[in-house]
């Protein structure tokens, strides 16, 4: 049998050399593709870092440079005075307030100017220009008043009280160094003598400086400044000296929890007349019902006339509303819910003070209902 004839062996090895050939050009064609793409996405990465590194910063150069011409900057509250747990910052165009006492949330407003920037011997204050809600007064990096919404703070705290009670002569307000409770206890005809403890005289000089409207209660001549600590000036007052006393305290933070506790509590209550009366800051529903519970605790025991809380909603506190705890001395009773002292029933005040703008009698009364898992723990105790 005829075989046929085998392939030519120098075919054969031209034709793998050519295979062999093409794959490596293949080979290296493929790895200069691969190594032109890497080479781009690691300059796409560094550019996207570069932005991502100055986003804090970078901003339209309209507004870039109203904030240098404003001083508006990377400005932090320094907080190693007192509250040291307060993380709050002016980021550039922003503040944004940050506590351990409402953790998971803060609120925030755009920073139009920093007026003030100061440490006092107590803390550190601040004022800005916000763009929705006026000048803004900060105290560790916690918001103490805007002139927006201080109206439904210290109408409230004051007329509270002053109104639930017949002719008040003598009232005492402890802090409160911005002076907007002294503006509104001025309102009151029948108040000869306001004496008020501020252990912060930073605290008044700025508020006067920038909140003239607020601080204007210091210009009545019924007013005395005391620059000292509360405690210890209430404990040097007379026994039932007071008609009314009003606590404008900040957190129970630091010095501050001293003035939500059973011995603060009796000092007042051995200040107070007879069916006297005590309107103090009392934190937040939605915030703070453990305080809340152990402060009206603290109260029952304390005064035994009568023990209420009440709230006004204030939009720049955490979550927009703040309560106060009204307590009255063993003596002529005293019903918080059914105002007997109507201010607003009086205009006289109006042209030194401006109105009142949010203080009603409909809103006083409202004040003392609660929803009820609120109601629940107060009447509890």
């Amino acid at each position: 049998m005829d075989l046929e004839p085998g392939p030519n062996p120098a075919c054969v090895q031209r034709a793998r050399f050519s295979l062999y050939l093409f794959v490596s050009l293949w080979w290296v064609l493929c790895s200069f593709v691969y190594l032109i793409g890497c080479s781009s996405v690691m300059a796409e990465t560094g550019a996207a870092a570069a932005v991502v590194n100055d986003l804090p910063v970078k901003r339209p150069r309209d507004e870039e440079e109203d904030i240098e011409k404003n001083g508006v900057s990377a400005v932090s509250m320094e907080t190693e005075s007192n509250n040291t747990n307060s993380i709050s910052a002016v980021i550039p165009g922003w503040f944004s307030e940050i506590s351990p006492m409402w953790p998971g949330e803060a609120h925030s407003l755009k920073v139009e100017k920093i007026l003030f920037q100061g440490k006092s011997d107590y803390q550190n204050v601040m004022v800005f220009q916000s763009s929705t809600y006026g000048k803004v007064l900060v105290l560790d990096g916690v918001i103490q008043l805007t002139e927006r919404d201080e109206c439904a703070y210290q109408e409230m705290i004051t007329h509270l009280p002053l109104c639930s009670i017949p002719n008040p002569k003598k009232v005492l307000v402890i802090g409160g160094g911005d002076g907007g409770v002294l503006r509104e206890v001025s309102r009151h005809s029948s108040v000869e003598q306001i004496d008020i403890c501020e252990i912060d005289k930073m605290v008044v000089d700025v508020s006067k400086q920038f909140f003239p409207s607020v601080a204007v209660g210091y210009e009545d001549p019924r007013v005395t400044l005391h620059i000292g600590d509360g405690v210890a000036f209430l404990k040097n007052v007379p026994e039932g000296t007071y008609d009314a006393v009003i606590v404008d305290s900040s957190d129970p933070i630091g010095p501050a929890q001293e003035l939500f506790e059973k011995p603060f509590f009796q000092s007042v209550a051995n200040a107070l007349r007879p069916g006297g009366v005590l309107s103090t800051q009392a934190e937040s529903i939605w915030l703070h019902m453990h305080i809340i519970e152990d402060i009206v605790a603290n109260c029952r025991q304390i005064f035994k006339g009568s023990v209420n809380y009440a709230w006004t909603t204030v939009p720049t506190y955490p979550s927009g509303m703040i309560g106060f705890m009204l307590c009255s001395t063993e003596g002529p009773a005293v019903d918080f819910k059914h105002p007997v002292n109507p201010i607003d029933a009086d205009d006289s005040h109006s042209k030194s003070r401006g109105p009142l703008k949010f203080y009603n009698k409909e809103i006083h009364t409202a004040a003392f209902c609660l929803p009820t898992f609120a109601k629940k723990v107060v009447d509890s105790k």
